[in-house]
């Protein structure tokens, strides 16, 4: 009997994801690419529950979410990388998801980060030096 290579969850994700940067993460093309049938990864993640789908929609959703508040990209170039129709199909499926608008995801990010960094602008001096 020929053994069948395993695919983690882990792996497929990862998969999916350099896929994606080529624009083709579909099941076939990450099943050839682990090296098995695409029925038979379809088999593996529905006994570990889970499937293709939700696995992509898993990698483009955190994918979506390095690149808001990591890159300087238009929300329609980010759209356009992870495979999406146009700018307001990713609105709505990230909106579903997150609860909250991309754009606006990505403001509260960079307020965050820039707060955590130390920015924003009128800060006081304290200690010592401040009070002579």
């Amino acid at each position: 009997m020929k053994t069948v290579p395993v695919a983690s969850p882990n792996a497929v994700r990862a998969m999916i994801a350099g896929l994606l940067q080529d624009g083709d993460p579909s099941l076939r093309a990450t099943a050839k690419r682990l090296g098995i049938s695409p029925r038979s990864l379809q088999r593996q993640l529905a006994t570990i529950g889970t499937s293709y789908s939700d696995l992509v929609a898993e990698v483009r959703l955190a994918t979506a979410c390095h690149l808001l508040t990591e890159s300087e990209l238009s929300i329609a170039s980010i759209a356009d990388r992870l495979g999406y129709s146009g700018p307001s199909s990713f609105s709505r499926i990230f909106m579903r998801l997150m609860n909250i608008q991309p754009a606006v995801y990505r403001r509260q990010r960079m307020a965050g980060l820039h707060a955590r960094r130390g920015g924003g602008g009128s800060r006081r001096p304290t200690g010592p030096a401040a009070t002579e």
